[in-house]
């Protein structure tokens, strides 16, 4: 029966991967031809040709010279539409005059009903069924009007879409730029800290110097590897989190009271991006407990239907030592939260009384949400 539902569940997933599969090449395929303007431009001609075919009636035409007729007027329509878009249109848009764009497309359509009149009159067959290219003045500059605005409207949509897709893949590699630049000053900041507190250990407990290393090579090891993904699972960071407590606990020993609880109602259920809470960790330990006989650092994450409350204190001495203090991690973690979760964090930092107190609720992502290829 277990067995069963086991292979049940296995089933499930496995179609919904399928599924979002579909859909991220369906996604994919729907972007390449919004973004390639052949396609554009093939997709209107179609749209235009065939409200005009539906309009006049062409369908019902059995003769091949009258198809061809229809074609032809089509033709000097789409061809005034194309003058006006890369003739008059960057008047518009480019210098910003539109009386000059009403004037000059008004005058264009004066031109252009002439033309058809007059080609209409000596060059297009007449037939019984009075065609559309036959008929007066008046209709002709309201087809090519209206031909205008069927052409223009999506066209000017489209620029517009490219122009804000162009944009937002500008911000998109400014912020991926800012966040390596970021990420390649934060490691060497961690691995600074983190040979101090090596150092300050092998001082005063030289024979325990061989396990410490080991476990620095491990904590090594994952800021290595996370540094090529762009998200890891919560546990991975509260693994990291949690083996770099260990390290300060051996290095502080009894004179300190380290206090670390982790709860979430999801085990390996949400993503968050690597080594994004640990400068906040490193500073209370660096700044909490090198001064004083008895000093505490307490740390508490907890995750509730994404939403992760993350809170830390630590002591702070009545005489503060000197500590060489660049302030890299801090800042750098604050502009991450800022790049990587805008609208989605809430951050404060207070020093109220005689303890130094970071309260950080972030909304994560379930992995369950994405797809496989978003999770690393």
């Amino acid at each position: 029966m277990m067995s069963c539902i086991r292979h049940l569940k296995i089933g499930c997933l496995a179609k919904k991967v399928t599924f979002a599969q579909d859909r991220q090449t369906m996604n994919t395929r729907i972007n390449s031809i919004l973004d390639s303007k052949w396609w554009q431009e093939i997709a209107i001609f179609g749209f235009m040709l065939t409200i005009h075919l539906l309009k006049n009636d062409w369908i019902e035409y059995a003769s091949g010279e009258s198809v061809l007729a229809a074609l032809s007027y089509f033709g000097m329509l789409y061809v005034h539409a194309q003058i006006n878009r890369f003739f008059l249109l960057p008047i518009l848009l480019k210098q910003h005059k539109p009386l000059a764009y009403i004037g000059f497309s008004l005058a264009l359509i004066g031109v252009f009903t002439i033309v058809i009149y007059e080609v209409a009159e000596n060059f297009l067959p007449r037939l019984d069924n009075y065609p559309c290219y036959q008929r007066g003045f008046i209709y002709q500059m309201a087809s090519l009007s209206g031909t205008l605005i069927l052409y223009l409207g999506p066209t000017v949509m489209l620029k517009l879409y490219r122009e804000q897709k162009r944009q937002q893949d500008a911000e998109l590699l400014f912020n991926q730029m800012q966040l390596k630049a970021l990420r390649s000053q934060l490691n060497p900041h961690f691995l600074f800290n983190t040979f101090n507190t090596l150092y300050g250990i092998s001082l005063q407990y030289p024979e325990r110097t061989s396990d410490l290393i080991m476990k620095m090579s491990q904590l090594l090891r994952y800021q290595i590897e996370s540094d090529q993904r762009q998200y890891v699972t919560l546990e991975e960071e509260i693994e990291f989190v949690s083996s770099y407590i260990e390290l300060e606990r051996e290095r502080l020993g009894y004179r300190c009271n380290i206090q670390f609880d982790y709860r979430t109602d999801s085990e390996n259920g949400y993503k968050i991006s690597p080594m994004l809470l640990i400068n906040f960790i490193e500073n209370a330990f660096k700044h909490g407990t090198g001064t004083i006989g008895s000093c505490f650092v307490n740390l508490s994450v907890t995750v509730k239907e994404g939403l992760m409350d993350f809170r830390l204190e630590n002591s702070i001495p009545e005489k503060k030592s000197t500590v060489v203090s660049t302030k890299i991690g801090i800042k750098n973690t604050t502009e991450r939260l800022k790049l990587l979760y805008h609208d989605k964090h809430d951050l404060t930092i207070e020093e109220p009384g005689d303890k130094f107190v970071v309260s950080l609720k972030l909304r994560l992502k379930k992995i369950a949400s994405c797809l496989p290829s978003d999770c690393v």
